[in-house]
């Protein structure tokens, strides 16, 4: 269920729903979504769906992982991105093909060591890891040209308006329950527009204690 027709028939599938950034499908279809679930669900890793991970989270659906990255990179290709929710790694690995830098941050510190484990051993060494409340962004390394965030928060967290760099563009889910919609966050020359691009159902983006375990 991991072979090149499998993978094919996903960017196919990608291709008829709007995905058209040629770098963006060539990521997805490199990155071996196969190792990054459960061994249990393997056979299901091409399937355009999202996938159970451990801890209340998900494994995002292909089609939102490449829609988030293309609206991402829509305008060029930022030097340095940070990612909100490490999960599983899968959009972590999709971005890794295509930025230099990534940083990204998990609040579930088992969610964080496995991946961080994983994505080195896929050869994957331009990301930074830190176990952290998505909310907070990483500031120390602020400002960022993209942020990314795959959990849904209420509301944008003033945290991460506050890291997108002058000329930067965030894609973040927002809020509550089924009513989420995407949102793209544009800044130009001091002066910041909202765009919602569809529809989607993430896990929340929760504040507060860590994880740990």
């Amino acid at each position: 269920m991991t072979s090149a027709r499998t993978r094919q028939r996903l960017i196919e599938r990608l291709r008829a729903q709007g995905i058209r950034d040629e770098r963006v499908l060539t990521a997805v279809q490199k990155v071996p979504r196969h190792l990054l679930v459960d061994e249990a669900l393997a056979s299901r890793a091409y399937e355009d769906t999202a996938l159970p991970i451990g801890y209340g989270q998900t494994i995002s659906q292909p089609y939102i992982v490449a829609l988030m990255t293309q609206t991402l990179l829509a305008a060029g290709t930022p030097r340095r991105v940070l990612e909100v929710g490490t999960g599983s790694g899968y959009q972590t690995a999709v971005l890794a093909e295509l930025v230099p830098e990534i940083y990204t941050v998990e609040r579930i510190e088992p969610l964080m060591r496995r991946s961080r484990q994983q994505l080195r051993s896929l050869g994957y060494h331009n990301i930074h890891f830190r176990l952290s409340d998505g909310s907070w962004g990483w500031e120390a390394h602020a400002p960022f040209e993209a942020i990314l965030v795959t959990a849904a928060p209420k509301e944008i967290p003033e945290a991460l308006r506050q890291q997108l760099g002058t000329q930067g563009r965030m894609v973040i889910p927002v809020g509550d329950g089924e009513l989420q919609e995407l949102v793209l966050v544009s800044r130009q020359d001091g002066e910041a527009t909202e765009e919602r691009i569809e529809r989607v159902t993430f896990v929340p983006l929760v504040a507060g204690n860590l994880c740990a375990g």
